[in-house]
């Protein structure tokens, strides 16, 4: 608890001082109990003076010092008040009580302010550290995962930090004012009611335990719910196709069930220690009756009476509180331990510490000797290629032969487990990834387009970018035509993944994007292979645009689109076995003769 509480404390440093002002105004307010119950205390003795019992001042002449205005107002013991000082006295009450809203008020003002902007910060924190980490971290994590992560985790934070920062600092202090208060004017009946506080921590202690383990578990359970629910909208066509409503939704029922029986688990374990912490109270107070009925001889005041049982009772909303807060951040650090342990994951793909420019134009590509494995499935084997400034390369082979894994090493989406790709000579792990991602543009078979306009999807190619760039670059991509006819043109929302544009449409804008970003490397993989005829003639034409003087590496299933290539290379499991042009290859009759043969039969 103690290294959770100093991780998250080290997230306040810039908020450090209204967190520091919430803190003050925290302990100022937790003085003001122990001040309401003297004021009261006051006013009883001066309505109801006890006969032959001192006051306060007559107890303790040393107050009467510091408070000589006050000690002045009080009657000596046996003599009445006279009603114009009764009243200064009592006015003490409404005081206090104001005093006390208004510091409450900044405590909680304060410390809410420096706890959600504290929240937020952890919660972006978290989202660029996950779009820093490599694409093999999120082939390990599914997607519900990761939307639990952010929203489930610091939310539950959140709701924990916000709603507990204040009785953290406020209610020690009014119990700490209390007992001091306490053990000032009858330190026997306070040791008295204490005899039964060490039962009161024994149910804080086993269901803290219990909250803990639960709170995980909802946690946990948060992210399987998230995780049907994304592959149930994502994948809403087949669930309908197949009519697997029931299917889903009742595995959605199910994991909610769960998560239902661990919140009540929550439930049980933060309210039933109030009420016994309550009772045990009770039983103490109960002995303080018994001590004075039974053993304690002489007067007492009225107004010390007050005080004591009064004080005892204001005690237990503060315990009962700090048991609340006990399994509250027992539920933030379940949630919190999971969000750390994420911001603590490092990339494999590692930045380097003085990275040197990189000059990709007219450069030649070389991958030299890799060899690569996805966890501990061998891909890549002492892959050797070089492509040559201004080419068109292609790459082709059966599925699972590690033509995209090429593509994705170029584009340092992993590193290899041995040899180096160089651009003009320079290895890539000597470059800034964002330097080199700047000098490569891609083209890929699955579309990613946001729900937003067209134009703001083109403009992704390249920041800042005019109207004159966005338009010239959809002429290019042949795409210009069919954004005419929609609603609103180039303002026109696409919808989710450009759900409202057709496979064609969708591949162009990404095109367009490709050719705005002008990079001297193109990446195509599979650009064209889920289009039909009409469509792969538009999306060819923009291509053939968009190779023009560029180092292009292409990825094809449909042999027919690569005919033109300056060099096709024939990849299987892992290695090259065949390289050379269209009618070379064709004239040696090995495996690309076979591939070609089995789509043109």
């Amino acid at each position: 608890m103690i290294l959770f509480l100093r991780k998250l404390l080290a997230w306040t440093r810039p908020y450090a001082f209204r967190l520091a002002l919430g803190i003050l105004a925290g302990l100022l307010c937790g003085l003001m109990e122990p001040a309401l119950m003297i004021a009261v205390k006051l006013a009883i003795d001066i309505v109801f003076p006890t006969s032959g019992v001192p006051n306060l001042f007559e107890q303790y002449p040393s107050l009467r010092q510091h408070f000589s205005w006050l000690a002045n107002l009080a009657p000596a013991t046996g003599q009445a008040i006279q009603s114009h000082r009764a009243i200064w006295i009592i006015a003490a009450i409404p005081l206090v009580m104001f005093l006390r809203g208004l510091i409450a008020y900044l405590n909680v003002y304060f410390l809410q302010w420096a706890a959600v902007r504290t929240i937020t910060d952890i919660r972006c924190r978290l989202f660029e550290h996950l779009m820093s980490l490599d694409l093999a971290f999120f082939s390990r994590m599914s997607t519900g995962e990761l939307f639990s992560r952010i929203s489930s985790d610091i939310a539950a934070l959140q709701t924990t930090i916000t709603g507990s920062l204040s009785i953290a600092v406020r209610d020690p202090a009014i119990l700490i004012g209390l007992l001091s208060l306490l053990l000032w004017r009858e330190p026997k009946l306070t040791f008295i009611s204490l005899l039964v506080f060490p039962l009161c921590l024994i149910p804080v202690v086993i269901y803290s335990r219990k909250v803990r383990k639960s709170s995980a578990a909802i946690q946990s359970q948060a992210a399987a719910t998230s995780q049907i629910m994304h592959e149930s909208f994502t994948g809403s066509r087949v669930i309908k196709a197949y009519n697997l409503e029931p299917t889903v939704a009742r595995r959605f029922r199910e994991a909610s069930a769960k998560a239902v029986g661990h919140y009540m688990r929550v439930v049980r374990s933060m309210e039933i220690p109030g009420p016994l912490i309550e009772f045990f109270g009770a039983v103490g107070v109960a002995l303080i009756f018994c001590y004075i009925l039974l053993i304690s001889k002489g007067p007492i005041n009225a107004g010390d009476f007050f005080l004591f049982i009064g004080s005892i009772f204001s005690m237990y909303r503060p315990i009962k509180s700090l048991t609340r807060l006990h399994n509250q951040l027992e539920q933030a650090r379940a949630a919190t331990d999971r969000v750390f342990g994420m911001l603590e994951t490092p990339s494999s793909v590692r930045e380097p510490a003085n990275p040197v420019p990189l000059h990709a134009r007219n450069a030649e590509i070389s991958f030299e000797h890799i060899t690569f494995n996805y966890a501990d499935k061998p891909v890549l084997h002492d892959f050797d290629l070089r492509v040559k400034a201004g080419s068109l390369v292609a790459l082709v082979g059966r599925t699972g032969s590690g033509k995209t894994t090429v593509t994705n090493l170029l584009l340092r989406f992993y590193d290899p487990q041995s040899g180096s790709v160089r651009i003009g000579g320079t290895d890539i792990r000597e470059v800034n990834t964002r330097d080199l991602r700047e000098q490569i543009a891609v083209v890929t078979q699955e579309t990613i387009l946001f729900n937003d306009s067209i134009r703001n999807n083109i403009a992704l190619g390249k920041a800042g970018s005019s109207d004159k760039e966005i338009m010239a670059a959809a002429k290019h991509a042949h795409a210009s035509e069919f954004i005419a006819e929609k609603l609103g043109g180039y303002d026109f929302v696409i919808g989710e993944k450009g759900c409202l544009l057709s496979g064609g449409q969708r591949q162009r804008l990404a095109i367009a994007r490709a050719i705005l970003k002008n990079a001297p490397i193109l990446v195509l993989d599979e650009a064209t292979s889920s289009l039909d005829t009409e469509s792969e003639r538009a999306v060819q034409a923009a291509l053939e645009e968009l190779m023009q003087g560029r180092t292009t590496i292409c990825i094809a299933h449909r042999l027919s689109t690569i005919q033109k290539a300056d060099v096709i290379v024939v990849m299987d499991q892992g290695r090259i076995v065949e390289q050379g042009t269209h009618a070379e290859l064709l004239a040696k009759g090995g495996l690309y003769q076979k591939l070609y043969q089995l789509q043109f039969q």
